[in-house]
């Protein structure tokens, strides 16, 4: 009987083992809708799987909630777009190695009849300025996504408050945002990526792209081992680590959608 007791509490420990080291191979990524919808997770996850071992369970959301998420110790890691969010996540002691990812870059889309002339604007104040004035419509995120924090950082270069009649702010992800904004014939802001997934269901079009102040950089930034203990620390830095490698940086150039490349892989440049 005595014995019977050992072997089944080894067992137990087994299991528990057993259990605990198949947990370990999960890692918890808190990322932006961006890169969910442009398909670049799917593109890159199955070839860190197969060199690593780890599977990367994906929450896709705007940067601000990845970012509470990580706060909390709800993920292992983040991959957000905002970078004075991130610095703010980093020096409170949220995150620990940030690392320069990729970038790609926003576009302004609205209606195929272009009210307002955007196509005959060069510079993303402008264009701003003049959805305002003409009160066009304008739909926002809202939803406290890199985006949508990106979108408020432009207003404020404005000097004009987006508060208009035409401003409707809808706490939405990307791909609802980009409907509406079509349904509705408005104009948005949107990353590149996400419009190439959803261009072909939409009656928008680019009006005004390439302005240096649309730019959209990545970072990677693990969440700290030291206020989360529990976390899966070292599969978050092994997901990191290969991210910024040789091969994975390669394979974000070689993303393409449509033809277009998405992203610009950035890691081995710094």
């Amino acid at each position: 009987m005595k014995l019977l007791k050992t072997t089944l509490v080894v067992l137990a420990l087994a299991s528990s083992a057993a259990i605990q080291a198949a947990e370990n191979m999960t890692v918890r990524l808190a990322t932006t809708t961006s890169t969910y919808h442009s398909g670049l997770l799917d593109y890159l996850l199955p070839e860190f799987k197969k060199d690593t071992g780890y599977t990367v369970e994906v929450l896709a959301a705007g940067t601000g909630k990845s970012l509470r998420m990580g706060e909390n110790g709800d993920v292992d890691l983040v991959m957000t777009h905002a970078p004075k969010a991130e610095a703010t996540f980093v020096e409170k002691g949220f995150g620990v190695l940030p690392r320069k990812l990729m970038h790609n870059d926003f576009v302004i889309v609205g209606p195929k009849s272009d009210p307002a002339h955007l196509s005959e604007v060069k510079d993303v104040t402008t264009a701003l300025k003049t959805i305002a004035e003409q009160n066009e419509t304008f739909v926002s995120r809202g939803d406290d996504s890199g985006t949508h924090k990106k979108e408020l950082t432009l207003w404020a270069q404005t000097d004009i408050e987006p508060n208009f009649g035409g401003y409707k702010a809808v706490g939405q992800g990307m791909g609802p945002t980009l409907n509406m904004a079509s349904e509705l014939q408005a104009y948005t802001m949107t990353d590149r990526g996400t419009w190439l997934a959803y261009q072909n269901k939409l009656d928008l079009k680019i009006v005004l792209q390439g302005d240096s102040r649309l730019f959209n950089p990545y970072q990677v930034i693990l969440v700290n081992p030291s206020r989360y203990p529990d976390i899966n620390y070292q599969g978050a830095k092994s997901f990191s680590d290969w991210l910024v490698n040789s091969k994975a940086q390669t394979m974000i150039n070689n993303y393409k959608r449509h033809g277009e490349q998405l992203f610009v892989a950035d890691a081995l440049s710094q």
